[in-house]
């Protein structure tokens, strides 16, 4: 996949190395390899205190989305906040390798991930740190089967407005549902799912949205048909295994979300068998929590995932 121009950023036209510098983090860029053979992007985001970091945060970005434009506003503050975070381009989105948006395996990507975790967590510098994964929408459903497949690689997460099922809202209705199950084995890569611009349905604050379109590795086509089955797939799964859910996390959802279901983010804290669990519903606010809200509401959002984080930490941050 092409590169991205080094002056295009969500922020402006300060340099990327200069905003860093400004938010006073150390940021980096390169790629991994992963077991399959796959070129991934990946990125970290670390504070730039000579103190170690208070704890690790891995995470996932959402459908469609990619971690170098407005998704490196909540790693930047973490880092700020004293947390190394790291994170990849799946297979598929941003530079990594792959047909744009198109996941035709969900357990694939998950083995992909944990692969690239595990090669940040065998850095003498990161260890017997508290590690943390961190997904939003369709990251969060990610995040889960990571937990399954490594129950005990992590100690926490954070799941933002999780994709563990696809809003009726916005599913393909019947008889458009079996239709595309049909011939979805024939055409896997088709963008003909029909579904309305889930960013328009995201983002709360108008001024935000041209921000979040004028993203040049943003996907604007409909979903791939292999790509909606397997979500499906995976979240339909997901919806069943609830109860198995054993991770300490706090889940954040807001109210006014029709992309992904709130009800379930409920359920989720209500059935799981973790001890520490803590579930924050937003009254009002949409699928885009933490970038398409206004920005009070953003900062709301940050205080509770960070107070969450340093209850697991030791503490707040100090200078």
């Amino acid at each position: 996949m092409s590169d991205l121009p080094t002056e295009i950023n969500f922020w402006g036209e300060t340099s990327e190395q200069d905003y860093f510098n400004l938010k006073s983090i150390i940021g980096s860029k390169s790629f991994f390899t992963s077991p399959r053979g796959l070129n991934l992007f990946t990125r970290s985001w670390l504070p730039s205190s000579q103190s170690p970091p208070r704890g690790l945060i891995f995470m996932v970005h959402g459908y469609g989305n990619d971690i170098s434009w407005t998704f490196q506003s909540t790693p930047i503050f973490l880092a700020q906040m004293g947390f190394a975070c790291f994170a990849l381009d799946i297979e598929g989105h941003g530079r990594s390798d792959g047909t744009r948006a198109y996941v035709p395996s969900v357990d694939l990507v998950v083995q992909d991930i944990i692969s690239f975790f595990n090669s940040i967590k065998q850095n003498p510098k990161f260890q017997n740190l508290p590690r943390f994964l961190f997904g939003e929408s369709m990251g969060g459903a990610i995040c889960l089967l990571i937990h399954f497949a490594d129950p005990l690689g992590f100690d926490g997460a954070v799941l933002v407005a999780p994709m563990c099922k696809i809003s009726d809202k916005v599913r393909p209705k019947w008889p458009i549902d079996q239709f595309l199950i049909m011939i979805s084995s024939f055409l896997p890569t088709w963008a003909i799912v029909p579904t309305e611009d889930l960013l328009e349905k995201s983002i709360k604050v108008e001024e935000k949205k041209p921000i979040a379109k004028r993203n040049p590795m943003r996907y604007n086509e409909k979903p791939r048909l292999g790509t909606v089955m397997e979500l499906l797939r995976v979240t339909d799964y997901l919806g069943k295994k609830l109860k198995d859910v054993s991770i300490p996390f706090i889940v954040l959802h807001g109210s006014a979300d029709v992309v992904t279901d709130p009800d379930v983010s409920r359920e989720l804290c209500e059935v799981a068998k973790s001890e520490d669990k803590t579930l924050k519903i937003y009254e009002g606010m949409m699928h885009s929590m933490l970038f398409g809200e206004p920005d009070e509401n953003i900062e709301i959002v940050r205080k509770d995932i960070v107070s969450w984080l340093n209850d697991r930490c030791g503490g707040e941050k100090t200078e």
